[in-house]
């Protein structure tokens, strides 16, 4: 079954142009030319990922996501003309899986398609189940994190990095697997959003709490491990 796509994008020559590429790669794809109808058009439902433009009338990008984050997970590529590192930290932050920054090749995007799709077929097949390290509990269900009763405030891609990391409770994993698992595509050895995703959990887990959950694995990776009494 081709998976469908909802293009969120208002140069209607851009919009086609990916249409058009989509449709010869077998997707299923339907337009938003502004952020107000792709918002819609998106809780609606019934789409496996979705291209969203950052530049929009009506609603811009960043706002839809944001809204579109608080009822839905489904998958998002962020579309931005703007090549800025706080645009790219401001879309993953708010739970974009991806960014592509325009004018793109058309076989970037859709590589980045395919692994994005990839990456959520296995969220998916995993269990449901919550998540538990000590006195650390994870919800996928309910998007939940909570020390101790404490509840704790994650962005998507830390909780993603999070839950990941306790599915593999007391196992090491490189930060190629979790590149792979959490955001979806092939790690690039000059990135080190690993790294950086890893002090913010440390920062809103080890040192809110006085624990140590996330563990180093010099020339490994890292790995969470419940508290020691």
């Amino acid at each position: 079954m081709c998976a469908k796509i909802l293009i969120v994008e208002d140069e209607a020559k851009i919009a086609r142009f990916i249409e058009l590429e989509l449709g010869h790669e077998g997707y299923e794809t339907q337009k938003a030319y502004d952020g107000r109808s792709g918002l819609n058009a998106a809780l609606g439902g019934g789409f496996d990922l979705v291209l969203l433009d950052v530049m929009l009338p009506e609603l811009n990008g960043m706002e839809v996501l944001r809204r579109l984050r608080a009822e839905s997970a489904v998958p998002v590529i962020m579309l931005t003309a703007r090549d800025t590192v706080m645009d790219k930290v401001s879309g993953l932050d708010l739970g974009a899986n991806d960014y592509i920054t325009k004018p793109f090749a058309i076989e970037e995007l859709l590589a980045r398609i395919r692994a994005t799709l990839r990456a959520q077929e296995r969220t998916g097949a995993s269990t449901a189940a919550a998540l538990n390290c000590g006195r650390l509990s994870l919800d996928p269900t309910r998007h939940s994190v909570s020390f101790a009763g404490t509840p704790v405030e994650l962005t998507y891609k830390e909780f993603l990095l999070l839950q990941t990391l306790m599915e593999n409770k007391n196992a090491v994993l490189s930060r190629e697997t979790l590149m792979e698992k959490v955001w979806g595509f092939d790690y690039l050895g000059e990135t080190n959003v690993v790294d950086v995703y890893i002090r913010f959990l440390r920062q809103k887990l080890d040192s809110a709490f006085g624990v140590k959950l996330i563990h180093t694995v010099r020339g490994v990776g890292y790995m969470v491990k419940d508290e020691k009494a």
